[in-house]
């Protein structure tokens, strides 16, 4: 353990009353930080642990991505392919040039679902579409299939969550599985995490966190009501610190996909910002000379807060999980800021 890194963590968890897990681990798998704070359920004291799964909310857009890497290596998608090839669900006003790579770059042009410029809280969603009926991709497409495209295809780089509800309806037509039962069997199980999954709100495994909604008058609620049962391939995944960590590790080392495409996947794509791009379902950091800082995932829904990354030069992974709306940007940002301070020793 590194005491200066652990004590970094504990500062900022008393300042804003983090609720969650954090692990750092450098290349030799070794816990450099390994620490929990809070409830995973508030009304039993049940306290987070090492083990506690955590809700990820976006964070596993990645899952996605490789799946669909994954069947481009097994020749049953390319990268072209386009959206009408795939699907028999009509989408009338959607371009038909749209393929998988505008889908994985959010170059697509589609509406979204949820887009945070037109709407400012995830929970107006459900006031006209009740989030029990969310229980598999499918559901979804009512929420945004007959509307008219936003963007010119490939024009500009536009977050998109039902771009990925598309890519894992893509992967069960191509697969003939349900898209949860295909990332348990070809990259959980083939990464070894065995405490990951796909889960329905009202039916959470041992050890699986609450997410919780604080007022600022003090009072809470859990996030069941705020969030569609059972996540999809647009985020809503479980996962563990530890699993997460053997998700970059499996990654990195090819064991999910070839060394062609896990590069291709690591790429940039799309420049967001100055120091910003995106690959396929991953974002990625770079330093002032234009090489990649970190490669790093994030989700963010009401009781969720997620933030991941590997860093390329170090093989340091980070994972924070938090039961909350807000905290793991603060605690991530405090970690890099030690670890950059490290490295220049």
């Amino acid at each position: 353990m590194n005491t200066k890194l652990q004590n970094i963590v504990m500062e900022i968890q008393q300042k804003m009353d983090f609720s969650g897990t954090v692990l750092v681990e450098n290349q030799e798998k070794v816990a450099l930080v390994n620490q929990s704070f809070g409830y995973a359920n508030r009304s039993e004291q049940i306290e987070n642990n090492a083990k506690t799964r955590f809700g990820i909310a976006s964070g596993c857009k990645l899952f996605t991505a490789i799946a669909i890497c994954q069947l481009i290596e097994k020749g049953k998608l390319t990268l072209d392919t386009k959206l009408s090839e795939c699907l028999n669900h009509h989408f009338k006003q959607f371009d038909e040039q749209v393929t998988i790579f505008h889908l994985l770059t959010h170059t697509s042009g589609i509406p979204d679902y949820f887009d945070e410029e037109e709407m400012e809280n995830f929970e107006e969603l459900w006031i006209d579409n009740p989030m029990y009926q969310l229980r598999k991709l499918s559901d979804f497409l009512p929420l945004f299939q007959n509307r008219a495209m936003k963007y010119k295809v490939g024009n500009q780089f536009h977050y998109n969550n039902a771009g990925y509800i598309l890519l894992g309806l893509i992967v069960e037509h191509a697969s003939g599985m349900l898209f949860s039962d295909y990332i348990q069997r070809y990259i959980f199980d083939q990464a070894n995490m065995t405490e990951s999954g796909y889960f329905s709100l009202d039916s959470l495994p041992s050890n699986t966190a609450l997410g919780y909604i604080d007022n600022q008058d003090g009072t809470w609620k859990t996030n069941i009501y705020s969030l569609p049962v059972k996540g999809g391939s647009d985020g809503g995944a479980f996962v563990t610190v530890n699993d997460m960590a053997k998700l970059w590790h499996a990654l990195m080392n090819f064991e999910l996909l070839n060394e062609v495409l896990t590069n291709q996947l690591l790429l940039p794509q799309v420049e967001v910002n100055e120091s910003g791009c995106y690959g396929y379902g991953v974002w990625m950091k770079k330093n002032s000379e234009q090489s990649i800082l970190k490669y790093h995932v994030m989700g963010y829904d009401p009781g969720v807060c997620f933030h991941s990354a590997y860093y390329p030069d170090s093989s340091i992974k980070v994972v924070v999980c938090s039961n909350k709306s807000n905290g793991a940007f603060d605690i991530m940002k405090g970690i890099e800021e030690e670890l950059a301070r490290m490295q220049n020793l």
